[in-house]
């Protein structure tokens, strides 16, 4: 006799979902049997307005592309610029600008964990982290003047330079945070409750990994020793050497669940305050601008023609920009982002296919997703120009996912 199939849809608005997403599930008691995920709910257009704006205004859109981790793509659309405008940031601008994302990547990965800990019910633990986030956020409001959207980033440099009393403040937090995630070691990864919500739970492998082009921290927790600060160092990181968190590297093995990942980050937190630590202690001196002011900036991208990619390895996962610059304009003639939550949403399919209902909420929160960061809508036609029906290509995503885990040997 045929089991009875039923249809779950979650999101775009669900209690358990911080960002628009649809999860459409079709499940066989708590097991989900086919599963097709839809975006494109948080549409807002930003590359088209940057494309008709000059490169400041344009720079400071960007950071409005990313409500939590909003350096992540002023610091690539800096990076991107300066290649295509031949301009290079001064030294002491270079160790700010990775200060300054090593304090995001604490906030960022703090965040996650609270997050994961109120998908899972802790909501006790949800306001213990969020307690302890407040401390770089603090440090960060100090720096910039801003808790979040720092606009401290420009072509060329940095906005504020670090006097002596707001390094010392660093240096207190540093101390904090070394003890704080001693504790959190404790609170996440040695509870057994956590342990038993989150082994074998999301489990990615490392060929599935590869296959599904999954970045950061996803990526990492499934083995792949990939990281732009470490393939493709820039700014401080070429003086520092970072060296990928993997969790063979902790714990022996790499399993790619929601244990694994959590592992990740929060080494990650540590590895982030040595290399705070770092860039103060070495803190080149010299003034934080290559170009005096905005005017003279705006009059050397007039003047200048040129293509440059910009890659920052936001908490999420690689962050990449495109540029093209020319026709005496003042802003970019071409602006393409590409943010982590593309490649990592791919993972959903595999991972929720054969799980149960219950684990929806884990594995869309697992990659830690900013739907604002895709922010395309999709309009797909056929070979005639005619629109293509959205239920055709439900049943397509439902069979390539099915084959894509029978190729990589998963279990249903």
């Amino acid at each position: 006799m045929a089991k009875t199939q039923y249809y779950v849809p979650v999101g775009p608005i669900h209690p358990a979902l911080k960002e628009p997403i649809r999860v459409e599930a079709k499940v066989e008691g708590e097991r989900i049997v086919e599963v097709d995920v839809k975006r494109g709910f948080a549409h807002r257009g930003i590359e088209y307005m940057g494309m008709k704006r000059n490169a400041i205004q344009t720079l400071y859109l960007s950071e409005r592309i990313c409500g939590i981790c909003s350096i992540s793509h002023p610091y690539s659309f800096v990076i991107g610029s300066e290649k295509a405008l031949g301009i290079e940031a001064p030294p002491r601008a270079q160790y700010i600008r990775t200060i300054i994302a090593e304090l995001e990547r604490i906030h960022s990965h703090i965040l996650w964990l609270g997050v994961v800990a109120h998908e899972m019910g802790f909501d006790s633990l949800l306001f213990w982290t969020w307690k302890g986030r407040e401390k770089v956020l603090d440090i960060l409001e100090l720096l910039t003047g801003n808790r979040i959207n720092y606009s401290v980033f420009m072509i060329g440099g940095v906005r504020r330079d670090i006097t002596e009393s707001q390094a010392k403040a660093v240096r207190d937090m540093i101390n904090y945070y070394r003890i704080f995630t001693e504790e959190m070691k404790d609170v996440f990864l040695s509870d057994p409750v956590y342990k038993a919500r989150t082994r074998g739970v999301a489990q990615l492998s490392k060929d599935m990994a590869k296959k599904l082009n999954a970045v950061g921290p996803v990526a990492r927790a499934a083995g792949l020793r990939m990281d732009v600060r470490q393939d493709n160092p820039y700014d401080a990181y070429a003086d520092i050497g970072v060296r990928a968190v993997v969790p063979q590297d902790i714990v022996g093995e790499a399993r790619g669940d929601a244990y694994d990942i959590t592992l990740v980050r929060i080494y990650e937190i540590e590895q982030s305050l040595d290399i705070i630590e770092f860039c103060l202690d070495n803190m080149p001196e010299g003034k934080i601008m290559a170009i005096p002011n905005y005017v003279a900036l705006l009059a050397k991208i007039r003047r200048s023609e040129g293509e440059g990619i910009g890659m920052h390895e936001a908490p999420r996962g690689e962050v990449i920009h495109y540029f093209k610059y020319g026709n005496k304009r003042d802003g970019p003639l071409v602006w393409k982002v590409i943010a982590p939550s593309y490649n990592n949403i791919n993972t959903w399919g595999p991972l929720l296919l054969g799980a149960e209902v219950a684990d929806i909420p884990i594995v869309v929160a697992y990659i830690d997703p900013c739907m604002c960061c895709n922010d395309r809508v999709a309009v797909v036609r056929d070979e005639n120009g005619r629109l293509i029906d959205p239920a055709t290509l439900h049943l397509k995503a439902v069979e390539k996912t099915r084959k894509l885990r029978e190729e990589l040997g998963v279990r249903e």
